[in-house]
């Protein structure tokens, strides 16, 4: 992402893990990386990884109903990459502009390089209504990164696209706004690991004042309760470093949300601003599968913290 020298550096504060619940929500929250966003009517929509990608609507962030899904006859043309037919649509990113919503989402299958990230747009977001805009990129064996987990950023009219998981980690793209689809091949990075196999992924940048933001998920997914996922986040200097100064390219990643309690494995995070402020939206692991959290977050320290 070609950000830097936009950036400004702040005083290096301590971020504390908030050991909170997962916001109280009601009605069906059995989501797996979920997006959130927000109609021109106030309505609020979820959607997340699953067969032709769920939406959930609620009036109020907390009761939530499933309504459908955005490909309900299936998308084919996602199938190469799943390597079966109308399988999993994997973490999904929406933003609403301009009265319509953008939407990122992934195809692929565990562990591979096979890869590619797609576009869908719609101006009611309801099921079936949204229009097919194709390929934005694609990964294979001979690439080092991997084409998963879409983030889209807008900032002062330009869009970038953050994605990638594992291999060498979080990397950004630019893209042309009249077209939602890549400006150019560059491929900048933003983050990775070599620690827990280079386990890094999830990316969502987030612009909070002044300030920029890369949260990813970190450690082990997608195994119920004995996930270990967990949100971290880095600021931005001329890149992205943690609390302690750590580059997030060398590791480094300042713990935001980590297990607690009954609330397991927290990630695939989301973010957006609201009425009440900036909303972090994730899903957490307990006996009875995967479940959405959405919490608001404090910058006042500098730093984000879970309220």
């Amino acid at each position: 992402m070609r950000l830097t020298g936009v950036f400004t550096l702040f005083p290096a504060l301590l971020a504390v893990q908030a050991q909170v619940g997962p916001g109280y929500v009601t009605g069906n929250t059995a989501v797996h990386d979920p997006t959130m966003c927000k109609d021109n009517s106030g309505t609020y929509y979820i959607f997340s990884t699953a067969p032709g990608i769920e939406i959930r609507t609620s009036k109020d962030r907390t009761a939530w109903t499933l309504i459908g899904r955005v490909w309900p006859n299936g998308a084919s043309w996602t199938d190469q990459y799943t390597g079966t037919s109308n399988g999993n649509l994997w973490a999904p990113d929406c933003t609403y502009v301009n009265g319509q919503f953008i939407l990122y989402y992934s195809a692929s299958s565990f562990g591979s390089q096979k890869s590619a990230i797609f576009l869908a747009k719609s101006y009611t977001g309801q099921p079936g209504s949204f229009s097919n805009e194709g390929l934005v990129t694609s990964t294979s064996t001979s690439n080092n990164y991997n084409a998963i987990d879409p983030n889209l950023l807008i900032d002062n009219g330009r869009w970038f696209l953050s994605l990638g998981s594992f291999w060498t980690g979080i990397k950004s793209m630019t893209l042309d706004p009249s077209t939602g689809k890549l400006s150019s091949s560059t491929v900048t990075a933003l983050a990775q690991r070599t620690a827990a196999s280079g386990a890094v992924e999830a990316s969502a940048v987030f612009k909070n004042g002044n300030y920029y933001y890369l949260f990813t998920s970190w450690d082990s997914c997608c195994k119920g309760t004995s996930s270990t996922y967990n949100i971290r986040v880095g600021s931005a200097t001329g890149g992205f470093v943690d609390k302690s100064g750590v580059a997030l390219t060398s590791g480094g990643g300042t713990l935001v949300l980590g297990s607690h309690g009954n609330i397991i494995g927290p990630g695939g995070q989301d973010l957006m601003v609201d009425g009440d402020g900036p909303i972090l939206i994730y899903h957490y692991y307990t006996p009875s599968g995967s479940f959405l959290g959405i919490n608001r977050l404090d910058f006042s320290s500098g730093w984000p913290v879970v309220v």
